[in-house]
């Protein structure tokens, strides 16, 4: 297991070399001058030129990437040219609020997703199984922005239950009583997520059910329940653990619909508004972190395989 946790490591430096270029790149292609976008339209162009030499920006883009690549190499990832701020801590003031959500939108996908789904499972072809099967591809269909804004409807206006925006961190006064605030953005978030995991839930389990060790099991006089949980849906969990981990990186960097809804301070609407603003620094940031943390959950993913299933071999 080390090797291979080492060999993997290995592996990811030609990636993560790979995605900074195209990182640094795509990001240049971006229509707008950023030292225009600063100043504002009453700016001359020997005010714009100025800023521009001083940014650095009228290097060739090699140069710029290669000083760029150098400071990341040792933690520095720059300066928001909107915020002043050094970029890796205007990524921290987003990444409170971003990973906050997706912990809790996990927690309902595990809550509802995998108890829906091995009920579903375990009454294949009954009206129980059709009815969860259609209320999963409702909620799998619906747009996030519409459900978000019913249960503000419903939630915050109508009952008062929950606020309806903004998050306060959890150093800030009212402590882990402010997590009432991603409540309804986690709810969803987890809608849809959730009704994917039951879908997929059920159809692992009723492909193993078909195996001849669950038949076995069977056939020893264990009842159903025991076989549905030890036998069958234990192994249904590789797939299941492959979507639960690029769920939670893909809730951390594409939840800006709902950060939208909600007026969260999280790393999807900051990546919008950096890329509004032509600020270059944080947009390399934040993906640069995304394509490590993409890259952290599939080693991980991969080591789980080894963990859940004994037959799995990582060389």
């Amino acid at each position: 297991m080390p090797v291979y946790i080492f060999k993997r490591l290995l592996t990811l430096v030609p990636t993560l070399i790979a995605a900074s270029v195209l990182v640094f790149l795509f990001i240049h292609l971006i229509p707008g001058d950023p030292a225009a976008v600063l100043l504002g339209d009453s700016a001359t162009p020997e005010e714009i030129a100025a800023l521009t030499r001083e940014l650095g920006l009228d290097q060739p883009l090699w140069q710029q990437y290669i000083a760029w690549i150098s400071n990341v190499l040792t933690g520095d990832f720059g300066n928001s040219l909107f915020f002043k701020t050094p970029v890796l801590s205007v990524i921290a003031d987003g990444a409170e609020t971003s990973v906050l959500l997706a912990l809790m939108t996990m927690f309902w996908i595990v809550l509802l997703g995998i108890p829906i789904g091995i009920w579903s499972a375990t009454h294949h072809g009954t009206w129980i199984d059709q009815v969860t099967s259609g209320l999963a591809m409702f909620f799998a269909s619906i747009p996030t922005f519409w459900l978000g804004l019913y249960l503000i409807l419903i939630f915050a206006v109508g009952l008062g239950w929950f606020p309806s925006s903004g998050f306060p961190s959890l150093s800030d006064e009212g402590g882990f009583t402010n997590l009432r605030y991603l409540i309804l953005p986690s709810l969803t978030l987890a809608a849809p997520n959730a009704a994917l995991i039951v879908r997929l839930v059920r159809a692992s389990m009723l492909d193993v059910s078909r195996e001849d060790h669950v038949r076995t099991a069977r056939a020893k006089g264990l009842s159903p329940a025991t076989v549905a949980i030890k036998h069958v849906f234990r192994n249904s969990l590789i797939a299941v653990a492959a979507a639960f981990g690029f769920t939670f990186a893909a809730l951390i960097s594409e939840a800006v619909v709902t950060e939208t809804v909600f007026s969260l301070p999280g790393i999807g609407r900051l990546v919008v508004q950096s890329i509004l603003r032509r600020d270059y620094p944080v947009i390399q940031g934040v993906i640069l972190v995304i394509v490590v943390l993409y890259l952290i959950v599939n080693l991980l993913v991969d080591l789980a395989y080894a963990w859940l299933d004994p037959r799995v071999s990582l060389q």
